[in-house]
């Protein structure tokens, strides 16, 4: 009886397997994300920044998915939201 309740509570992770295809879904979803943005800001202002943050934030992404693809998941987590996060507050503090 005290053998199942531990099988349950180690359960509740993601397995390795889940935690890279969850890592590619969300590099993924950014990546179209990021190109959207790019095109509604390439829409509005013209600009060798714009093209280069974003440019940059998804290669970034692509990085990420290929990271996860390899078993680093945490590396390309914290690449995701910090890469991610720096592209957005350059949009916000820098870009025109």
């Amino acid at each position: 009886m005290g053998t199942e309740a531990g099988t349950e509570a180690e359960s509740t992770g993601l397995t390795p397997r889940q935690a890279r295809l969850a890592r590619i879904v969300a590099g993924s979803v950014l990546l179209v994300v990021t190109a959207t943005v790019l095109v509604t800001r390439l829409a509005a202002h013209t600009s060798v920044l714009v093209v280069g943050v974003y440019g940059l934030a998804m290669i970034l992404c692509g990085v990420v998915i290929e990271l996860s693809r390899n078993g680093r998941t945490r590396l390309a987590t914290w690449l995701l939201v910090g890469g991610l996060a720096t592209a957005f507050a350059l949009d916000w503090l820098v870009l025109p």
